[in-house]
């Protein structure tokens, strides 16, 4: 057992030391004035002033983006801040960065498409089409029950390394002879990576082509729309990625002082140091390693920016991508309960999220969260598609993440108004 005078001394080095990195951080990067990029319709002017303020008040502490589209019109496009803070790199008109869990609702448009064209329906089991799948017991697991995390493969026991990670044919096998981790289609358990797996896998054994979800993703959605986003980035794209920084400890705190409800959050993190769920589907990458950028991981590693996330989901509501029909299809949820490993309420189906919004006559939108606050969400009534990423991490998520949270209700602000007159 240590004695309280060497431990007043370590914990006094300690205090010592994180004060003196912090003085010398600081002076490893220029200090300049922030400055916001882009352009707003007139009418969204206040959304500006509110994408600023969350600068000068220090909500953002590296840089972001947010994009609107209102019916096929971009009515707001901004950035701001840095890509890379410690270089002084500013975050620029066509800086991308990683954008966690969004990834997962722009793959599941792969899955719409294929629905769409009549290859696959959200009700036939996986095994329908991949058979090896169907082993212990996973045989019934629909399409869309897997969509929602609910195929009892929330985390792999077999350790997943980068080469493995890289290669769908071992990914296929680790699946196959892995048994579920609960009763498959009995509960919901977020998916954190494996999801990407699994669609990737659904997306191959469906697709004519045999294609993976990167490349058919990039030759029938990207392609044809036009947008600026990828599940697996070409080296040629790299120095376009923005360096991602975690919250401190102060940051946190923040965050939670202005809205005690981001305790819960918090609470993720010490779920992540013990035997639990959430320590088991969520992996502990480094995601500033160019390397993972190249892997086609379509539930957390997709890379584009507001502008991409908006601008393909404003085709997508106005029919550019699939049908009416379609779109009323995975526009509803699929199953509304508690899901076990969050320990949180959340809508899910068809590979999106279905969040409360409560403004302008909407009762939800669709789209996803991500890890350290991203965010696409579409609202079908007022045909409003909304976008956020940032390579600052915070430690809410949508309505609990106070950067984007007013962001949106601005918006909201001006919308409402709009149909007042």
């Amino acid at each position: 057992m240590m004695n309280s005078p060497v431990l007043l001394k370590l914990v006094l080095a300690i205090v010592v030391a994180s004060v003196g990195w912090r003085f010398l951080s600081d002076r490893l990067y220029s200090k300049h004035r922030v400055e916001i990029g882009g352009h707003v319709d007139p009418r969204f002017a206040a959304v500006r002033d509110v994408f600023l303020k969350n600068f000068e008040n220090g909500w953002e502490i590296e840089g972001s983006a947010f994009a609107v589209y209102l019916d096929g019109k971009r009515v707001v496009d901004l950035w701001g801040g840095y890509a890379d803070k410690q270089a002084a790199r500013k975050w620029a008109e066509d800086t991308i960065t990683v954008t966690f869990s969004t990834t997962k609702a722009v793959s599941a448009l792969a899955v719409a498409l294929l629905y769409e064209r009549g290859q696959l329906d959200y009700n036939d089991t996986v095994a329908k089409f991949w058979p090896g799948f169907g082993k212990h017991g996973r045989g019934n697991v629909t399409i869309n029950q897997a969509l929602s995390h609910m195929s009892g493969m929330a985390w792999l026991d077999t350790p997943i390394t980068e080469e493995i990670a890289a290669d769908h044919e071992r990914i296929r096998e680790i699946f196959e002879n892995e048994p579920p981790k609960w009763a498959p289609g009995t509960k919901a358990g977020y998916h954190a990576y494996t999801y990407g797996w699994i669609l990737d896998q659904i997306v191959r054994h469906v697709d004519v082509q045999k294609r993976g979800i990167g490349q058919f993703f990039r030759e029938e959605i990207a392609a044809k729309t036009g947008v600026d986003y990828h599940i697996g980035l070409p080296k040629s794209e790299q120095h376009r990625v923005a360096r991602m920084s975690v919250p401190s400890m102060a940051n946190r705190l923040d965050e939670m002082w202005y809205d005690t409800r981001v305790l819960k959050y918090l609470g993720s993190l010490f779920k992540l140091m013990k035997d639990h769920p959430l320590s088991k589907t969520v992996s502990r990458c480094t995601i500033n390693n160019p390397d993972y950028h190249r892997l086609e991981q379509s539930a957390a590693l997709g890379i584009g920016n507001a502008r991409s996330l908006a601008g393909l989901f404003d085709q997508v509501i106005r029919g550019k991508l699939v049908s009416q029909k379609t779109l009323q299809v995975i526009s509803s949820p699929f199953v509304n309960n508690t899901d076990f490993i969050f320990d949180d309420h959340v809508a899910k189906g068809h590979g999106f999220f279905y969040l409360p919004i409560q403004r302008a006559g909407t009762e939800y939108g669709f789209g996803h969260t991500g890890h350290g606050c991203q965010m696409i969400i579409t609202d079908l009534k007022n045909k409003l598609t909304i976008a956020y990423v940032t390579n600052g991490l915070k430690t809410g998520l949508y309505d609990l993440c106070r950067t984007y949270s007013r962001l949106q209700n601005s918006v909201y602000d001006v919308v409402e108004k709009l149909e007042l007159n």
